[in-house]
């Protein structure tokens, strides 16, 4: 039997998201938890830095050669070689106000391509992950099982989660925003790595993001094309950091493309 090829990769990825789970959880809801204020003005926690180093330690054990990118520590992914990029709490904010929607993301990026992605929201109960060869799977109360994109193949049938309106107002442009949401069937703002999840699951047919950052959509990149779907920027390039993201079943990909060039 030929094992795929990230199958270590990907094991190590979900014990990398294992820790994280033990300290965040801890920190959750703690009294004394301690908030600070990164330059850009978003919060960031005790937590954020302590999952962030605690996984960095572990990699600079079981991969002392690959490099680590992360939120709060730094790094850059390079165009060869394999980098670990790392966003110790998606959704900081929901994490300091008691809101149970946050994740680890851990991602593996191999010359430029995500190829490994683990996504664990603890509270949820939920932890997504993804190897190139391996599929899209999810952990939950029902236990693990393979998951896929939805079949909706029209704009107007379609239901679309974004991130909140300021964000396209700055960085993209508000009329794109209402061309999209106008568009579809429904819309929600699930935000941050939810959206893409629910993408990969099904649950819903796209998810677009004005700006983000690589650790923020790396490991929903692998997750959702493993899933069946499509990534890119909203450009089309199918990219993770290019500063924007759009995630769908494939199917309405080019679709959204279209309204939102228009």
């Amino acid at each position: 039997m030929i094992m795929p090829r990230f199958t270590e990769d990907l094991a190590l990825a979900t014990r990398l998201a294992d820790a994280a789970d033990a300290i965040t959880t801890a920190r959750f809801g703690a009294l004394d938890l301690r908030v600070d204020s990164k330059p850009d003005r978003t919060p960031v926690t005790d937590a954020d830095t302590a999952v962030e180093d605690a996984i960095r330690a572990l990699l600079a054990t079981e991969r002392p050669d690959d490099a680590v990118a992360g939120e709060e520590r730094g790094g850059e992914t390079a165009a060869t070689g394999r980098t670990w990029v790392l966003d110790p709490i998606d959704g900081t904010k929901n994490f300091l106000r008691g809101l149970p929607v946050w994740a680890t993301l851990i991602a593996l990026v191999e010359d430029g391509e995500p190829v490994v992605g683990v996504v664990s929201a603890p509270v949820l109960g939920r932890r997504w992950q993804a190897a190139t060869g391996s599929g899209a799977w999810v952990r939950d109360v029902n236990g693990e099982h393979r998951i896929s994109v939805s079949s909706v193949s029209s704009l107007e049938d379609a239901y679309v989660s974004t991130t909140h309106l300021g964000s396209w107002v700055e960085f993209h442009s508000r009329e794109a925003y209402l061309a999209l949401t106008d568009a579809c069937w429904e819309n929600r703002a699930f935000g941050d790595f939810w959206q893409h999840c629910l993408v990969a699951e099904g649950a819903i047919d796209l998810a677009a993001e004005a700006v983000v950052n690589p650790w923020d959509v790396a490991a929903a990149q692998v997750l959702v094309t493993e899933a069946g779907g499509r990534f890119s920027d909203l450009s089309g390039r199918p990219r993770y950091d290019q500063g924007s993201a759009l995630s769908s079943n494939g199917l309405l990909h080019e679709a959204a493309l279209g309204v939102l060039k228009r």
